[in-house]
């Protein structure tokens, strides 16, 4: 179970191996092995790596359970020795760090009270060469440097817009009509990644209301400024604000952990990076579900 939990954290191996200290091989085999045992189909395996089925994901409800209890039998000594101390610094793109690292972070060092977590919220990409940060997450994978990089989780986005604002102006029924409402969205000359232009996609045309922040973006269409591409995870922070046009624009993109090289068999980091992005998959869950419903943290 200890060794189902590291690779469905980590959805490779070969991470989940460094973790571990074990050969990547024999994890594969102890994987099959599992699921051989259980008669069903834990992981869908491809080359980017390996993702939980829906039976997987129920099977890591239960494991993480089984983990907390097991690690509360001797919380003395253990509790002691398992922790994590020092410093560590987390580069992350604002929206992430507003809406989803505070509560991760949180937990973590609750359970970590020795251990010092710095964000840093630019609207940028991070540059692990220079230690900007000791890891850092992206919207998009990099392709240069000595880096390693992996999927964390998927999110989605919307169109969104306040009551207030719809109450005011009226429905809009379809996409062509936006060219007649206000837009809310990133300043163009300061978008620092292609995954971001999310209004040039939908030939939105003038932003009316900028910002490089995507919590002020949120924030501005919050109070009836117009309407914008919000992410899912934000919603539930921002009462009175609904998704529009839900079947004509459903966007999806990630979130990637970045690490340099040479971090790669740093246990200590390697721990914190394990907890940090299952928080983050278990928070984006969260906060979509919420906001697909009335309910507000």
């Amino acid at each position: 179970m200890r060794l189902f939990l590291a690779v469905a954290r980590e959805q490779s191996l070969s991470a989940a191996g460094k973790v571990l200290r074990l050969d990547p091989a024999t994890l594969g085999r102890r994987m099959a092995r599992l699921e051989k045992t259980l008669q069903v189909a834990l992981f869908v395996k491809s080359p980017q790596g390996y993702a939980l089925t829906e039976a997987g994901s129920q099977f890591l409800e239960r494991a993480a359970v089984v983990e907390r209890a097991m690690r509360g039998v001797a919380v003395g000594a253990i509790a002691q020795s398992d922790t994590l101390t020092g410093q560590i610094r987390l580069g992350a793109p604002d929206g992430c760090a507003n809406f989803l690292l505070p509560q991760i972070c949180a937990a973590i060092g609750r359970d970590n009270p020795g251990l010092d977590i710095q964000i840093v919220a630019l609207p940028r990409v991070f540059n692990l060469t220079r230690r900007e940060a000791d890891m850092a997450i992206g919207v998009s994978a990099p392709t240069a440097g000595r880096l390693v990089v992996r999927q964390v989780t998927q999110y989605r986005l919307h169109l969104a817009a306040s009551q207030e604002y719809l109450a005011t102006h009226g429905p809009i029924n379809d996409l062509a009509s936006l060219k007649d409402h206000r837009m809310v969205g990133y300043i163009p000359d300061m978008i620092f990644d292609r995954e971001l232009d999310y209004l040039a996609d939908l030939g939105a045309g003038r932003v009316a209301l900028a910002s490089n922040s995507v919590s002020v973006q949120v924030n501005m269409v919050r109070q009836g400024a117009g309407v914008g591409v919000v992410h899912d995870f934000s919603l539930p922070f921002a009462p009175g604000v609904q998704r529009i046009l839900t079947d004509a624009v459903s966007l999806k993109r990630a979130f990637y952990l970045i690490r340099h090289a040479d971090d790669a068999r740093n246990e200590r980091l390697a721990r914190f990076a394990s907890l940090m992005t299952a928080g983050l998959r278990a928070e984006v869950a969260r906060l979509e579900t919420l906001s697909e419903t009335d309910l507000h943290p």
